[in-house]
């Protein structure tokens, strides 16, 4: 029954599809609920140890590793504010379920390599600066390239939109 309830939890309404941005898709119950409610049922589900599809900021929050789930809110909207108004970045919803949604450099999709997927920026609770860059790409996936928080994106932005 917990793991249906985490199901219902995590789940985004059709309206997500449509978003241009973060804050758009933050509708469903992990996103509105008290956060402690959050975390209890959150820590339930995941007590098998397996993953469980959840937001990036989420696993930080019960890790330990960030304060809050504003926090992680505040993260994602600097990144819109970034990226947003910059030609060639758009906003992609549907990510795996549970998570914020990612943003694709277009131009690199298109670009002189004949990448068939572009750069993409991602959240991640995989390191403290909470930003990883998957560079254009065709076939196997690449590591991700860790990033140092915003201010390492802002000063390497150049860098990951000139991989055409």
């Amino acid at each position: 029954m917990v793991g249906l309830e985490w199901s219902q939890a995590i789940e985004l309404p059709r309206i997500a599809a449509s978003a241009g941005r973060p804050s758009e898709i933050r509708r469903a119950w992990v996103h509105r609920a008290p956060e402690d409610h959050v975390l209890a049922l959150f820590r339930s589900v995941s007590a098998g140890h397996e993953p469980v599809p959840s937001p990036w900021w989420l696993r930080a929050v019960a890790n330990g590793d960030l304060g809050s789930r504003i926090d992680g809110f505040r993260i994602e909207d600097r990144i819109a504010l970034l990226l947003g108004p910059r030609p060639g970045w758009e906003f992609v919803p549907w990510a795996a379920d549970g998570e914020s949604g990612y943003w694709e450099f277009m131009p690199s999709e298109r670009g002189q390599a004949g990448h068939s997927i572009p750069t993409t920026v991602l959240n991640t609770d995989r390191h403290p600066g909470w930003i990883d860059v998957l560079p254009a790409h065709s076939g196997p996936t690449p590591a991700p390239i860790a990033v140092a928080g915003l201010a390492g994106l802002r000063a390497r932005l150049g860098e990951f939109e000139a991989v055409r």
